[in-house]
């Protein structure tokens, strides 16, 4: 039987019901190995204990038979593959989790596996967003936010463009048909932002003298 960890969300990936002149226009979800190497370095770490393979096998060969040696060299392959199965796990945990939703007013993004949280990000909240296209159509959309919206970065890692720490840049990390959603979102955002914003004041009625009314 199917178990749906988030069966408690009225709409998905959404903590509430969206008001009535609110739609959602796109989501998606990261894709799990395209995370696990843009957050968590997949490629790097296989490179790492491919080195230390090709090194020690270099080593023992100048001692044993190199048959010998190739032997030597298992240890290091095996503690690679499973670290990368780790890391490829923890990603799609990660993955799993992770709901990113464009309405017609905002992004909101459901991250964390252990501890969920949702984000709201009106689009008059966003100065700038940056497209990140890769050759195979998937890619990362950052958003700059604007004002005095504040987020942590450890909180929301991986969801933020890296190393922009003093001022966290939410992300919507690998994320296939990426040009497509940034065109969604510029369009919405476009709209949004040029809506006028109407705000509601308190007005004194006053007579043709300049006194009040009664």
């Amino acid at each position: 039987m199917h178990h749906d960890d988030f069966n408690f969300e009225p709409v998905r990936g959404l903590p509430e019901d969206l008001p009535k002149d609110e739609e959602i226009l796109w989501q998606g979800s990261p894709n799990a190995l395209r995370l696990a190497k843009d957050a968590w370095a997949l490629n790097w770490v296989i490179g790492y204990f491919v080195f230390l393979t090709i090194w020690r096998v270099g080593v023992s060969s100048a001692d044993v038979p190199f048959t010998t040696a190739l032997l030597h060299g298992v240890p290091f392959v095996l503690a690679g593959i499973v670290v990368a199965l780790l890391i490829y796990m923890i990603a799609k945990v990660q993955a799993r989790s992770t709901i990113y939703t464009l309405t017609n007013k905002r992004v909101c993004m459901r991250i964390g596996a252990a501890l969920t949280m949702t984000l709201n990000l009106p689009y008059v909240c966003i100065g700038n967003a940056q497209a990140a296209v890769r050759s195979n159509g998937m890619g990362t959309i950052n958003l700059e936010l604007i004002g005095d919206t504040r987020l942590s970065y450890l909180m929301t890692w991986p969801h933020v463009r890296p190393w922009h720490m003093r001022r966290t840049q939410p992300a919507l990390r690998a994320i296939p048909e990426v040009a497509k959603v940034a065109a969604i979102f510029a369009e919405a955002a476009e709209t949004r932002v040029s809506q006028p914003q109407v705000t509601r004041t308190e007005t004194l009625d006053l007579g043709t003298d300049g006194i009040a009314a009664e």
